[in-house]
């Protein structure tokens, strides 16, 4: 059997360990051959296939990025796009299957292609916002949090000095795991997140009441957060290919505002796509080898429209309408338990 392997969509930490996961598995398990196609769907349309061998993944699961690029390519335009096109490229080139490695956009198409032109399609979720439901978590969002978590410690030290009041702005699109878990590790005054929304004068509550305890005040906030009477987050950098606003700089809009209202200098950080580079941490590795290796069992399962999920400490199968058709959210028992910290 001959398996084409694509990373689509934004880039996180554990790509390469997926990628490692699966040729091993393959190749040691069931003399597997495995081509790549370079810039995800991109490269499907456009037919820009590699082999990749053992060799090709030696070492690779401590790498960040993608051995393979990645791109926000939508498979279904262009004049090679569609299920009859990307079918007849992968019978022209003998590939049996495909195992597609993204998050929300990328899964949704591979559904689609599946729905549609019965394209032989596997699933690995991916992305560090965790926002995929069906699974509990997915790889890059622990090195996220780790990245989120050590801005945080050294913004601390500047605010101190200076008596400030620090914004840090994470990713997470519309659910706010990041800045949750970044938050609570470090010590945040207060976690804004789409699923919670506050008015300014909450947040500003929750500051004075930190200065008045000598205490620079540190909040942090998703990119997807909206204050009452925002009808959408705040997005000023236009639709990805999937016609999804790029979101971003709600604590540029934040930190003046808390600035005018309490009398306290505020800075704004957007830590942005620092939280998608370097290496994977050791969870991330692990859970995205894992991953790897599950989806090459479901590809000889014939589990076609699938996706390879964690749940608790085990890897399952799920369909991947089941996976895209709802966020993974924030609960309000877990919002309710930050909270407690705040201010």
């Amino acid at each position: 059997m001959k398996i084409g392997l694509l990373t689509s969509g934004g880039d996180c930490p554990g790509l390469n360990a997926v990628i490692r996961g699966a040729v091993l598995k393959g190749v040691i398990s069931h003399d597997t051959e495995f081509v790549g196609f370079r810039w995800g769907w991109r490269g499907v349309v456009e037919r820009d296939i590699v082999p990749i061998t053992r060799h090709d993944v030696r070492g690779l699961a401590r790498q960040g990025g993608t051995i393979l690029h990645s791109s926000r390519t939508n498979p279904f335009e262009g004049e090679l796009g569609g299920p009859e096109n990307i079918q007849r490229t992968l019978d022209e080139h003998g590939i049996d299957a495909i195992i597609a490695i993204g998050g929300e956009g990328t899964l949704t198409a591979a559904r689609r292609l599946y729905d549609e032109g019965g394209i032989k399609v596997v699933g690995v979720p991916k992305t560090i916002d965790n926002d995929l439901a069906a699974t509990d978590y997915s790889f890059g969002f622990d090195t996220a949090v780790e990245i989120a978590t050590e801005a945080i410690d050294r913004l601390r030290t500047t605010a101190d000095s200076h008596g400030r009041c620090m914004v840090l702005e994470v990713m997470g699109r519309h659910v706010g795991w990041i800045a949750l878990h970044s938050g609570m590790a470090g010590g945040a005054h207060a976690i804004l997140i789409p699923e919670q929304p506050q008015s300014i004068e909450q947040i500003c509550e929750w500051v004075e009441s930190v200065r008045e305890r000598g205490r620079a005040p540190l909040v942090v906030v998703a990119e997807g957060f909206t204050l009452p009477g925002m009808d959408e987050p705040h997005s000023h950098k236009g639709l990805d290919a999937f016609n999804r606003p790029r979101l971003g700089g709600i604590a540029d809009v934040l930190a003046p505002m808390i600035e005018e209202r309490t009398g306290i200098e505020s800075r704004a950080t957007v830590l942005g796509h620092i939280q998608r580079g370097g290496e994977p941490s050791a969870y991330d590795r692990v859970l995205a080898t894992r991953l790897g290796m599950a989806a090459v069992e479901a590809v000889y399962d014939q589990a076609w429209g699938s996706m390879v999920t964690l749940r608790g400490t085990d890897i399952r199968t799920v369909s991947i309408a089941e996976a895209t058709g709802s966020l993974n959210v924030v609960p309000q028992s877990r919002y309710d338990e930050a909270k407690i910290l705040f201010g």
